[in-house]
């Protein structure tokens, strides 16, 4: 599939920008501009608020097993669609083909669980404690249209976890997709299109961030904000939701520690956190990076750990054999630097990587340091790259200590052998998110969200529909 010009998805239709602007879309493997995006206007974004009302109206009144049909039938195209997809994908974002392509067979997967979840938005009868003749209902209804702004590392999973959750509802979407990453979500809503959901039920729109958020979440139409991205800009987001009293999902920024044991399994260690760690070249907001290891294996994991850093072949996501691709955009070679070269000042040790790989695109070698200080930057702030920074410890509380210093609380990783070491870390360690001897395994069924200033709210599991409901009583009395 030749990489195409993106246009904007308002009331059915695919279309241009009304005043025709566009913007670019580069190739992080090559830095040269591969198409162009449609850039929204002000008018654009009227007639897609006045189509997500409309379609609002029209899914709120299908039943879940019409709204089912189409939603599996989009699915079904995704995984039609998914080389094709993918390849797009890796030419946008950069991710090596086989994870591009995974992402896009996984939100296939999301779309079909929530299909199926649509069917049990349950109500509930409540008996009267004093009257036979009251008749006393809770009834959800869907909130109504909602706007999605989702970031560019995963352009087509942070668009499927919010649209399969608000069309399971019964809600209608209108998304703001990341410019530099166009074309995945765009695919994910022309299956959607392509398997019939109604005009205005999905909308697609791409511009300038700033401008589009505050012109679609004080709008009166939209009643509920999900967002993807940064905590001071969800912070910003949430603050101007607050002014109108907007329900939203946060879902922001993270810095997941790895809690290694004495009793760890050091090889399996090694596989699954370095695999996190170095997927979609760090740019992850579950990336594990924070690697605080006992310091009776410490040198033996870090040696490990190196090993494998220095065994990924990087190169450019299409190429046969490719394991880690560019880092999304140029911005990221220049803080890679910088957290590198601030760790070393600091005393940390460079075991391996810390420079760019080449001239042409945005490769970066991935990264490890050890005996990293606890003041240096990769050690507070995410450095979000293919970066690694490793610190001893001796007792477990004080590990724990380490990873529930930091504001954030997305994800965390431990690995132990002890039933007693995983108890405690599940009761203490300040994520909402953990995982214990495996990689991160995020799945349409279970919670996907954070906790402190990694956000609120959830993109998984029955918890994800409840952000798109209302929730009423109703009492009749038999007269």
């Amino acid at each position: 599939m030749t990489y195409p010009n993106t246009q904007l998805y308002i009331e059915g239709r695919w279309q241009d920008a009304a005043d025709g602007k566009t913007l670019a879309v580069f190739n992080p493997a090559t830095g040269k501009e591969i198409g162009r995006v449609a850039h929204a206007g002000k008018a654009d974004l009227d007639r897609a608020l006045a189509a997500a009302q409309k379609g609002f109206e029209t899914w709120r009144d299908m039943v879940p097993a019409e709204r089912s049909k189409i939603m599996r039938k989009a699915a079904g195209l995704m995984r039609e669609r998914a080389e094709a997809i993918g390849r797009l994908l890796t030419q946008e974002q950069g991710k090596p083909l086989v994870e591009a392509k995974g992402e896009a067979m996984a939100a296939a997967d999301i779309i079909e669980w929530f299909a199926e979840e649509g069917f049990r938005v349950y109500g509930r009868l409540v008996p009267s404690r004093g009257n036979l003749a009251l008749r006393q209902m809770v009834v959800k209804d869907p909130v109504g249209p909602v706007a999605a702004f989702t970031p560019w590392n995963f352009p087509i999973n942070q668009v499927v976890r919010k649209v399969g959750a608000a069309l399971a509802a019964g809600c209608s979407m209108l998304v703001k997709a990341p410019e530099e990453t166009p074309a995945g979500p765009a695919e994910l809503i022309r299956a959607f299109a392509d398997a019939g959901i109604p005009p205005g039920v999905l909308g697609l729109v791409y511009g300038n961030p700033a401008e589009i958020s505050s012109y679609l979440i004080p709008h009166p139409t939209i009643r509920k904000i999900t967002f993807t991205g940064s905590t001071p800009v969800g912070k910003q987001l949430a603050a101007m939701a607050g002014q109108h009293m907007k329900r939203v999902t946060m879902e922001l920024g993270g810095h997941a520690p790895v809690i290694v044991c004495e009793d760890a399994d050091i090889a399996l260690a090694v596989k699954t956190a370095g695999a996190a760690k170095f997927r979609n070249a760090g740019q992850v907001c579950i990336s594990p990076t924070r690697f605080l290891v006992h310091e009776s294996i410490r040198n033996e994991f870090a040696a490990a750990l190196t090993k494998h850093a220095q065994s990924l072949k990087v190169g450019d996501g299409l190429a046969e054999g490719t394991q880690m691709g560019p880092l999304a955009n140029p911005r990221r070679l220049t803080a890679m630097a910088e957290f590198t070269k601030d760790a070393v000042e600091r005393g940390g040790t460079l075991l391996a990587g810390g420079e760019r790989i080449g001239d042409a695109g945005n490769f970066w070698t991935p990264t490890i340091l050890a005996d990293v200080p606890l003041d240096a930057k990769v050690f507070n702030d995410e450095p979000f790259g293919p970066m690694a920074a490793i610190r001893g410890f001796e007792k477990l509380e004080d590990a724990i200590a380490e990873a529930n210093r930091l504001p954030y609380g997305l994800a965390g990783y431990a690995y132990t052998r002890s039933l007693k070491n995983a108890d405690l870390l599940a009761r203490r360690v300040e994520v909402g998110m953990l995982w214990i001897n495996m990689p991160a395994m995020p799945s349409a069924e279970m919670p996907f969200g954070g906790v402190k200033d990694s956000g609120y709210g959830s993109e998984g599991g029955p918890e994800a529909l409840e952000a798109y409901l209302n929730v009423r009583s109703v009492a009749v009395m038999n007269v």
